[in-house]
């Protein structure tokens, strides 16, 4: 009996999606998701504490990375990590667009809410619910630093720093055109910039490199598979914590009150010693004024003595 017609390309059909769905894939780009599925021969898989799809084949949002390590945390699946986001706040449960990335508000599940750069960085200060944040500040500038341990041997300044541009790019898929490494022993510093217009749909942000970066020298990986290597040329080289710094588009929007009181009581007493120093300097010349009057005046009476 010969089937229908439409019966076999419903069966051809079928058989070409299960040619290309494997649901045994491995993100190696993120350890943080579940429910992978291969589709020719793209990993695919939903990141944790979120229903948004991740692709296996580039980096993940920091957004997403954040909130699946609370989800983790929360969950039991995890310890907490034993180092925070070196920023303003460290790590918090964030709020993530439809594509992944932080949105401007950001609220910690209570009435306090502050807006933030492309980063998750918070940059205004704290506020109620109605506070309000019209667009995610683009941070086009990430700096980096960090010390490595000692060395018996010289290390060479142009090999290093050409061997961490050269591992930056290829472990996180950057152009090394937005990589620059500097080396003063036994300091690195690492620049990351781009520029909105340099971005293309398709390029990794340096904000996630910058993520990836500082959970991989924290010793927390999120790439499954070799660790991180800075100098391939020594190989035991350890770099200690990082320390990162975040320059967006346009500046930051503090006030003075939310400075740390320690400093605040430093500017007092700065101004107080400003102050007490003009006083003294008023008093000085008015009493040198006085002085100066009562001597001319003394002199004119033995004047007119002598005169007489």
């Amino acid at each position: 009996m010969e089937l229908p017609r439409g019966t076999v390309y419903l069966a051809l059909a079928m058989l070409a999606l299960a040619a290309t769905v494997n649901c045994s894939c491995l993100c190696l780009n993120n350890k943080h998701v579940a429910n992978c599925i291969s589709i020719s021969s793209t990993c695919r898989c939903t990141s944790f504490g979120s229903n948004i799809t991740v692709d296996c084949g580039t980096l993940s949002s920091k957004c997403l990375l954040m909130k699946a390590e609370i989800y983790r945390k929360n969950t039991g699946r995890s310890n907490r990590p034993q180092h925070a986001i070196r920023d303003n706040d460290g790590i918090y449960d964030p709020e993530c667009d439809d594509n992944g990335n932080f949105k401007a508000k950001q609220c910690n599940g209570t009435d306090t809410c502050w807006c933030v750069n492309s980063a998750g960085v918070r940059r205004t200060d704290k506020g109620g619910k109605d506070i309000k944040c019209d667009e995610v500040v683009r941070t086009s500038w990430i700096s980096m630093e960090m010390k490595h341990s000692g060395t018996e041997t010289d290390l060479d300044k142009p090999s290093l720093e050409s061997e961490i541009r050269n591992e930056l790019s290829q472990r996180y898929k950057l152009n090394k055109n937005h990589i620059t490494a500097t080396y003063e022993k036994p300091f690195v510093f690492i620049e990351l910039k781009q520029n909105a217009s340099e971005k293309s749909a398709t390029d990794v942000d340096i904000v996630d490199v910058a993520y990836y970066f500082e959970k991989d020298i924290k010793g927390e990986p999120v790439i499954i598979g070799p660790n991180l290597t800075l100098s391939r040329s020594t190989g035991s080289l350890q770099f200690n914590d990082v320390i990162i710094y975040y320059i967006d588009d346009k500046a930051p929007e503090f006030t003075m009150q939310n400075l740390n009181p320690g400093i605040i009581a430093v500017i007092v007493i700065i101004i107080l010693a400003i102050v007490a120093g003009i006083l003294v300097l008023v008093f000085t010349r008015r009493k040198k004024g006085k002085y100066e009057k009562a001597e001319v005046k003394e002199m004119n009476e033995m004047h007119r003595e002598l005169n007489s």
